[in-house]
């Protein structure tokens, strides 16, 4: 099945069969999808509604994502499945943190969600196997080339505003 649970007492069962695993799903739902709105099927949960208050709302989901993905990691997550994690936590931090475009994005992405069904998917069907280095590479190479967009970006912005000053 999966070699990295071969020694853990409860490989081949469904991640949420598992008492550790299980609050895991528990805590992501509350933090992403516990609530709905009424009359739609648009879920939300905690998330979205913790990133209204300015830093502390944004800090406080970060570092519950990052306990989920740590507590995912000790329960035997493969080097590739924890750094897609950390990629899915670290752009709902970075663009949540966004005053008002955050807090939407926030509303859609549901990082949480999206790791417990990464973690599913590595539990059940062998997906996200091996390192994450391939992961780990090719997102240092999307963010600096970003940087380099937006540095070039910045750097055409303040041409213009001194051609436009002097």
């Amino acid at each position: 099945m999966n070699p990295e649970l071969d020694n853990y007492p409860n490989k081949g069962t469904r991640p949420n069969d598992i008492p550790e695993l299980r609050w895991i799903s528990g805590i992501s739902r509350l933090m992403d999808s516990q609530f709905r709105f009424p009359g739609t099927r648009f879920r939300f949960g905690l998330d979205p509604i913790l990133n209204l208050v300015p830093i502390a709302g944004d800090m406080a989901g970060f570092i519950i994502s990052g306990l989920l993905m740590l507590a995912m990691a000790r329960k035997g997550a493969s080097g590739k499945l924890v750094a897609l994690m950390g990629i899915n936590i670290l752009l709902d931090a970075t663009i949540g943190a966004i005053p008002v475009i955050g807090q939407i994005f926030d509303f859609f992405f549901k990082a949480n969600d999206r790791n417990v069904r990464l973690m599913q998917e590595h539990y059940l069907e062998n997906k996200h196997q091996g390192s994450g280095r391939g992961v780990v590479i090719w997102a240092l190479v999307i963010i600096l080339g970003l940087l380099a967009i937006i540095g070039y970006l910045l750097w055409k912005l303040g041409a213009w505003l001194i051609s436009v000053i002097q």
